[in-house]
């Protein structure tokens, strides 16, 4: 009896961007095909030199998995990442992640190192897996979807970045300036639990990384671990007060804030209430752009596999910690 050959591994399609925030143009693609050769593992490289070229990319990589059976890989920060996601999601192919941006929430919550090594690692040796995608109108989010004063602070810290480079205390400075200059209330109609409710708020933010809510002290990330979405709302605030939450947030404190409104959910409606704005600007993954009212909000149907290590990561069990000794702190 003959012996059945082993199963080749299925190849990779790798879609790169150089524009990420780590100034590694030239790092990715050679670390990519030396991983790959030593690993006797097929692989494809994508580069993407500018942002319009990305979802033609990535539809691409899409295509040529399905018809080789592969893999496809995003290398790049969110955004990048949610580009590719949005030409993954239902297509059947296995989805991994090398993550080369600025804060990499969604790499992070699921275990994926930031060092390009040990990322190739984890996509070489370990095995696919659902993870949670959230939808905005149809439109994929694999950390956050946000409208109000959030997208503008995110379409700020664009600006800072351009001017002053890639970093957390850049994107803290952007963020701060947004607060400082001011800003306005929107009047919207929340539909939730088929319950309609009039709100002001600044700005409605939806997260899907638990890892982000945990950091901020928001329980709602326990929802998203199980299946949900996790909503906030501001009450209407002056810029002292919002500078207060900011620093709640950076010390974990959110859920003792009374300003903050925050509930989980597998689907919203965002509509105008009244004679209220139509048109919104909206941030998914950090990218912002113009969107109509309604807005929903909602769990995708089907899940993203991922490529990722078995078990909590060490950070996510650190931010559960420090929530539940706050929530303890609290109770007491």
């Amino acid at each position: 009896m003959s012996e059945s050959l082993p199963t080749p591994s299925p190849p990779f399609f790798v879609v790169f961007n150089r524009a990420s925030g780590r100034g590694d143009r030239d790092e990715v693609g050679p670390a990519v095909e030396a991983a790959c050769r030593a690993a006797g593992r097929a692989c494809e490289l994508l580069p993407v030199e500018s942002p319009d070229q990305l979802p033609a990319i990535a539809s691409e990589a899409v295509r040529r998995a399905r018809d080789a059976g592969g893999v496809v890989v995003a290398a790049g920060g969110d955004g990048t990442i949610n580009c590719v996601a949005q030409a993954v999601l239902g297509s059947g192919c296995a989805f991994g992640v090398l993550p080369r941006g600025t804060f990499n929430y969604f790499a992070r919550t699921h275990g994926i190192p930031a060092d390009l090594d040990a990322a190739l690692r984890v996509l070489l040796t370990e095995t696919a897996s659902p993870v949670q995608v959230g939808l905005l109108n149809e439109r994929v989010f694999i950390v956050n979807a946000s409208l109000g004063l959030y997208s503008q602070s995110l379409e700020d810290r664009e600006v800072w970045k351009q001017q002053f480079g890639r970093s957390r205390l850049v994107a803290a400075g952007a963020v701060l300036a947004t607060i400082l200059r001011g800003h306005r209330s929107l009047s919207l109609t929340i539909e939730l639990h088929g319950q309609p409710r009039n709100v002001r708020t600044p700005t409605v933010f939806v997260g899907n990384n638990a890892l982000q809510m945990e950091q901020v002290g928001l329980p709602e990330a326990r929802a998203i671990d199980g299946g949900s979405l996790a909503g906030v709302m501001l009450k209407p605030v002056g810029r002292w007060g919002l500078l207060k939450l900011l620093m709640r947030g950076a010390l974990g404190r959110l859920r003792d804030a009374d300003q903050i409104v925050n509930f989980a959910f597998q689907r919203l409606t965002v509509r105008p209430h009244r004679f209220g704005t139509r048109r919104v600007k909206v941030a998914t993954d950090g990218e912002v752009l113009w969107m109509t009212l309604p807005l929903r909000f909602e769990v995708a149907p089907h899940p993203l596999m991922l490529i990722r290590p078995d078990g909590l990561p060490e950070e996510r069990r650190q931010a559960q910690a420090s929530l539940a000794a706050a929530e303890s702190e609290a109770g007491g």
